[in-house]
């Protein structure tokens, strides 16, 4: 069995410890008590070293708890371990922060906490509420911040399952809970690593929230992390304004007027680039010999897919008396057809056809169709077939 001197201490950063198992050639250890929190409840493993070896991993295996190690520790009866501080107290800044969060949430709305989850750069919690308005992320962000500001003490006690009051959620374990409480408004059972006061949780930042699974997820940050993160968010902002010669208020109002500038921008580029295909069209036409039936019939073939403007070329071709236009591409493998409406050929009927018996799929009306085919080898012989109509 392993004791778990971070139940009891969150801020010891040494400790020593005598080893009771050497795994897998030394890189597997497990001593007889640690300072090292190992991935549960949400939270990373802490990082850190014993003897200077660097902690790659910390597993936690019902009683004890495995230190996996980047490369294997020398035989010996003893260790000394040290936890890499900055990284665990950014674990105890966000995992408090949740508890708070979580808490507030509660408070203000019902809402009820489901899941936790601490990432690199920021953390989550999924709220059952299948949506969450601005105005109330707004509200929640507020009031945790204002409990930040009060520096309400956060203690850890040790409570029998069976006699276990107020707490937030009900735990399900049996036996001896550890309770995390803050003082004067949350209690919750957890074995995480969390700070003293709520004074050091630092800001809390509330990012975003998106849909998941009939409810809501919150993303945060807390204490350095929503310093950094509203740093480089201030950071992105002002280069925006820079490149608007505007300041940062006036900044998403020119972005609104760029994007809806560039949408009238685009609807007017393709208006014209199909007038321009339609005029092509008619130019392909008077350019297209007839043959000895009089029809006039143009093959087109491309690189690219059959878009909007071939449509119009070929709508506009077969505007015109007795023609028949047809168009492939062989990445992907497609087609086109065409036909005037006193052409006496059916598009739609003659190109379902070919496709049929070329494996290909597609369809149309008497006028225009399009479909798709397996291989470029279908595609010549398909061709081959519409062009001898």
């Amino acid at each position: 069995m392993t004791t778990r001197l971070y139940f009891s201490d969150s801020y010891l950063t040494q400790f020593d410890a005598a080893v009771q198992a050497r795994e897998d050639g030394g890189t597997r250890i497990v001593l007889d008590r640690t300072a090292f929190y190992p991935a549960s409840g949400g939270q990373p493993c802490d990082s850190g070293s014993l003897n200077g070896i660097g902690v790659i991993d910390v597993i936690d295996e019902a009683d004890t708890i495995v230190h996996v190690l980047e490369r294997p520790l020398d035989p010996c009866d003893r260790v000394q371990g040290r936890i890499d501080w900055p990284r665990r107290f950014d674990h105890m800044q966000q995992h408090s922060g949740q508890h708070l969060l979580s808490a507030v949430f509660d408070s203000l709305y019902g809402y009820k906490t489901l899941s936790f989850h601490m990432g690199a750069d920021s953390s989550t919690i999924d709220l059952d509420t299948p949506s969450l308005e601005p105005a109330r992320l707004r509200e929640a962000e507020a009031r945790a911040n204002e409990l930040v500001s009060l520096n309400s003490p956060v203690s850890v006690s040790f409570e029998d399952a069976a006699t276990v009051r107020d707490l937030r959620k009900e735990s399900g374990r049996e036996g001896t809970l550890r309770i995390v409480t803050i003082d004067g408004f949350d209690r919750s059972a957890c074995g995480g690593t969390h700070v003293r006061a709520t004074g050091e949780i630092g800001a809390v930042l509330l990012r975003r929230v998106e849909k998941i699974r009939g409810g809501s997820r919150v993303e945060f940050v807390c204490g350095l992390r929503a310093a950094m993160r509203a740093r480089a968010d201030f950071d992105a902002l002002s280069h925006a304004a820079r490149l608007f010669s505007a300041q940062l208020e006036e900044v998403p109002a020119l972005i609104a007027a760029q994007i809806e500038q560039a949408k009238e921008s685009e609807k007017a580029r393709r208006r014209l680039a199909l007038e321009l295909a339609s005029a092509r069209g008619r130019d392909l036409y008077t350019a297209a010999a007839p043959d000895a039936a009089r029809m006039r019939r143009h093959l087109e073939r491309l690189d690219a897919a059959l878009g909007d403007e071939l449509r119009a070329t070929a709508q506009s071709y077969c505007a015109q008396p007795l023609a028949v236009f047809i168009a492939a591409s062989a990445n992907p493998p497609s087609v086109l057809m065409a036909s005037s409406a006193d052409s006496g050929l059916d598009a739609g009927s003659l190109l379902k056809e070919a496709l049929a018996a070329a494996g290909g799929k597609g369809g149309g009306n008497a006028r225009l169709a399009q479909g798709s085919l397996p291989s470029p080898e279908a595609l010549e012989s398909l061709l081959a077939h519409l062009t001898a109509q």
